[in-house]
C-alpha cells in the first residue's frame, strides 16, 4: 500500500461501481430538489414577513419581528451536522426512516430556510422606496405592491439568493451523507473514506463540484435574464 502510485491510489476506476455512483447522484439531486421546493415557499413567506414586520411601526409588529428574527438566527446558525442530529427523531417520525435521502430532507428545510428567508428580506429592502411610494400614491393594495412592484423589482436578487441556496444545499446533502443520509457525501464517506477508496471519494467529489457548476451557470442566466437595468 505504501508503495502505491498516484494513479492507483486515485485512478483505479476499477473500484467505482457505476451504479452505486448514478444511485447517489440521483439521492443527491432528489434531496436538493425536494427541499428547495419547500425551501423556496417557506423562505418566501418568511422573508416577506420579515419585511413587512420591519416596516411597520407599531410596538406589536416590532416584538414580532424581534422573536421571528431571533428564531430565524438561532436556525441558521446551528451547524447543520448537529441540527440533523437534533432533528433525528423528528424526521425519523415525518417521514418513517432514521436512514437515507428522505430521512434528510426535513432538516435540509429547517436549515435552509430561515438562510433563504433573510436573503428575501434583503432583496426586498433593497427595492427603491421611490417606486413604493409611487404605489402607495396610486392607491395599490398591500397584494398589488407585493405582486406588481416587489417581486418584479427584486427578482434578480430573489434567483441570486435561490442559486447561492441551492449550492449551500448541495453542502448540507454531502455533510448529511456521514450520517446515513445518503447521496454522493454518503458514498465518499462510506465506500471512500471508511474503506480506503479513494478513487471512490474523488469522484464523488468531481460529481458534486459539476452539480455545483451547473446551477452556479443556470442561476447566473437567469439573473441576467430577469434584470432589467
Amino acid at each position: 500500500m505504501a508503495n502505491e502510485t498516484f494513479v492507483e491510489k486515485y485512478l483505479n476506476f476499477s473500484r467505482v461501481n457505476p451504479e452505486s455512483m448514478k444511485q447517489a447522484a440521483i439521492d443527491t439531486l432528489f434531496m436538493t430538489v425536494i427541499a428547495m421546493i419547500f425551501v423556496i415557499i417557506i423562505g418566501f413567506l418568511l422573508g416577506l414577513l420579515l419585511y413587512s414586520l420591519s416596516r411597520n411601526k407599531s410596538p406589536y409588529a416590532k416584538i414580532c419581528y424581534g422573536i421571528l428574527s431571533v428564531v430565524s438566527n438561532v436556525f441558521r446558525s446551528i451547524p447543520y451536522i448537529v441540527l440533523i442530529i437534533l432533528l433525528m427523531d423528528f424526521s425519523r417520525k415525518l417521514v418513517g426512516t432514521g436512514i437515507g435521502a428522505k430521512a434528510a430532507i426535513p432538516s435540509l428545510i429547517v436549515s435552509a430556510a430561515p438562510f433563504y428567508a433573510r436573503l428575501v428580506e434583503i432583496a426586498f429592502r433593497e427595492v427603491d422606496t421611490g417606486v413604493l411610494e409611487a404605489a402607495d400614491a396610486m392607491g395599490a393594495s398591500k397584494i398589488q405592491k407585493i405582486f406588481k412592484v416587489l417581486i418584479p423589482e427584486s427578482t434578480p436578487a430573489l434567483l441570486s439568493g435561490v442559486t447561492l441556496t441551492t449550492i449551500t444545499m448541495i453542502g448540507f446533502t454531502a455533510m448529511a451523507g456521514i450520517i446515513g443520509g445518503g447521496g454522493l457525501g454518503g458514498l465518499a464517506y462510506q465506500e471512500g473514506f471508511s474503506r480506503n477508496n479513494n478513487t471512490v471519494t474523488l469522484v464523488a467529489t468531481v460529481l458534486i463540484l459539476i452539480i455545483v457548476f451547473i446551477i452556479q451557470f443556470a442561476g447566473d442566466q437567469l439573473v441576467k435574464r430577469s434584470d432589467k437595468r
